[in-house]
């Protein structure tokens, strides 16, 4: 499962991030959620020859689920 105790912080223009706040609620997502999820497809999208946990190329099978 993963751990989430990392925190990341990102700077970014305060337009785009109500655009995409408000395109997260109108989901029914979080903006937490839409990260992960876009951060997962990407990780198994350019992760080469690196070997992946379980946890984390399980979901690849579920990408377009909301309830990640």
């Amino acid at each position: 499962m993963e751990n989430r105790t990392a925190r990341m912080t990102i700077l970014i223009d305060p337009t785009k991030k109500q655009i995409f706040e408000d395109i997260c609620s109108q989901q029914d997502l979080t903006s937490s959620q839409v990260i992960r999820k876009l951060m997962r497809q990407y990780i198994i999208e350019n992760a080469g020859s690196r070997e992946l946990p379980e946890w984390l190329t399980g979901h690849a099978a579920k990408a377009g689920s909301p309830s990640q």
